[in-house]
Parts: C-alpha cells; sequence; structure tokens
C-alpha cells in the first residue's frame, strides 16, 4: 500500500542543517539510514519528522513546496523568528505577500524557504 512518508530537504552542507532544524524544530537527528548525503530527523517521543538530503542543486526562489512552521500567536511569531535567525535563518525579500499575510517567509542556512505561520490571523475558512 502506498503511503505519505515525511518531507525531505536539500541541502549543501548536511551537518550544518542538522544542527539547524533539530534546534529550530526540537528534532532528534537519528542513526537511521545516515550516511555521507543522508539524516533523518525524528519527532524526541518517536516517529519521522524530517530528511534531510545533501543535494548540488540551488534552492528554487519560488517553491511550489515548502514547509509551514506553525505559531498559535503574533507574538509567538516574532519570537520564534527572531529565535531561527540566530539560529542561522535568513529574512527574504517576499513580493507576494497577501494585504494582511499570516506568514512571514524566511530561507535556512541552504537558502531554502520556509514559512512562520501565525495561527490567529489564519483564514477562517467559513
Amino acid at each position: 500500500m502506498l503511503r505519505l512518508g515525511f518531507p525531505v530537504v536539500g541541502v549543501t552542507d548536511l551537518e550544518r542543517a542538522v544542527r539547524f532544524w533539530t534546534e529550530a524544530l526540537g528534532l532528534v537527528a537519528t542513526a537511521e539510514w545516515a550516511s555521507e548525503t543522508w539524516r533523518t530527523l525524528d519527532h524526541p517521543g518517536g516517529g519521522h519528522a524530517l530528511g534531510l538530503m545533501r543535494s548540488e542543486s540551488p534552492p528554487e526562489p519560488r517553491p511550489r513546496l515548502h514547509l509551514d512552521l506553525l505559531v498559535d500567536t503574533s507574538a509567538e511569531q516574532h519570537t520564534e523568528i527572531e529565535r531561527l535567525v540566530r539560529l542561522g535563518a535568513q529574512h527574504l525579500e517576499w513580493d507576494s505577500y497577501p494585504p494582511e499575510p499570516d506568514f512571514v517567509v524566511l530561507a535556512d542556512p541552504d537558502g531554502n524557504r520556509f514559512c512562520v505561520v501565525d495561527l490567529s490571523l489564519a483564514p477562517s475558512g467559513g
């Protein structure tokens, strides 16, 4: 039976990416499938969360698929963005923000884009 696995992020510096993503999300690097080109990151209680794979291709400037990191309030969003930048994330100029965005676009140390989403500002969908 086909099933969905977990997201994989291409990186140029595997060890730097392991440090960033484990600190950013409180994940644990495991020995499972570990190699010079691959690391698996798990949730502390178990279960795969993210794969990191060495890649020679540059990050996409406007990726169609990306990670959303979720917070519950605007204050938490601000705090987490500051923390992620201290860990090595970068603020990006993004010309496609809607009038009242619920997200901020950042890049990891390899330049992979991701969003920090404030769920208190997310559309209600109703």
